[in-house]
């Protein structure tokens, strides 16, 4: 329990407060057993400001959006937990997963708190970047066994809004994981009639928005998504010059 309650302190700064705070509080004094008030009270004697606690930030954002999406079928699929068990050993190994995972349990046990809410203590402290790879995992997850409904793509889409993220960025991001004729122009956020230099120009401006040298500040553990994020851009890309003879 030691272990936990430094792994989960150390690496926090704005979600020990606000909404994000009072789900934390319930899932580690409810869900978590022999979790007491003074664990709890130690794991805020562990926040910290340094880079680490803008990397759990993300993490505990990621596990919360995560759960509702897995939820929004009104059943939680096992392919899906899989998924982001999987995601999280590949990028913080089976310690951190782990402990990760006890929290995520939790968070798809817990009703009782306002989404909207939630994503606005994020919004408001997550850069545009930062929201933007929380949204193209969550498009993972809802991929993840192979069968994306519609309360998925819906809860999604409800998310995004509230994250702040606008309908274009929604549409290339959900673009990525998802075949259709006009997928790459999608992707960069142009209609197909536009010329081959405004082709050009939406491709460099994908490139500055998605560049995974704007998550350096959450550790290395979540460029690696950022990169897979940045290889749809430059695939999409090519398909219309190839296309154009470009």
């Amino acid at each position: 329990m030691a272990n936990f309650v430094k792994w989960i302190g150390a690496g926090l700064g704005f979600t020990l407060g606000g909404p994000i705070g009072s789900v934390l509080g319930f899932v580690l004094g409810s869900v978590l057993s022999g979790f007491s008030k003074q664990d709890i009270e130690q794991v805020r004697q562990y926040r910290s400001a340094s880079a680490n606690a803008q990397s759990g930030d993300f993490e505990i954002s990621l596990l919360l959006l995560s759960a509702v999406v897995i939820k929004a079928d009104g059943k939680v699929n096992q392919t899906e937990l899989n998924f982001v068990r999987q995601h999280f050993i590949v990028m913080y190994g089976e310690e951190r997963a782990n402990n990760a995972f006890k929290l995520f349990k939790g968070f798809t046990e817990n009703n009782d708190f306002s989404t909207r809410q939630v994503c606005i203590q994020i919004r408001q402290n997550l850069s545009h970047a930062a929201r933007l790879q929380l949204l193209h995992f969550l498009f993972g997850i809802a991929k993840a066994d192979g069968i994306v409904s519609e309360l998925e793509i819906g809860a999604i889409k409800t998310l995004a809004g509230y994250l702040n993220i606008n309908h274009n960025d929604f549409e290339s991001i959900k673009a990525m994981f998802y075949e259709s004729v006009n997928n790459a122009y999608v992707i960069l956020e142009i209609d197909k009639n536009v010329s081959n230099e405004e082709v050009k120009l939406a491709y460099r401006k994908m490139v500055k928005k998605h560049h995974p040298d704007k998550l350096q500040h959450l550790g290395d553990e979540h460029v690696k998504g950022a990169e897979d994020k940045f290889k749809e851009v430059q695939k999409a890309y090519e398909q219309i010059k190839s296309e154009r003879n470009m």
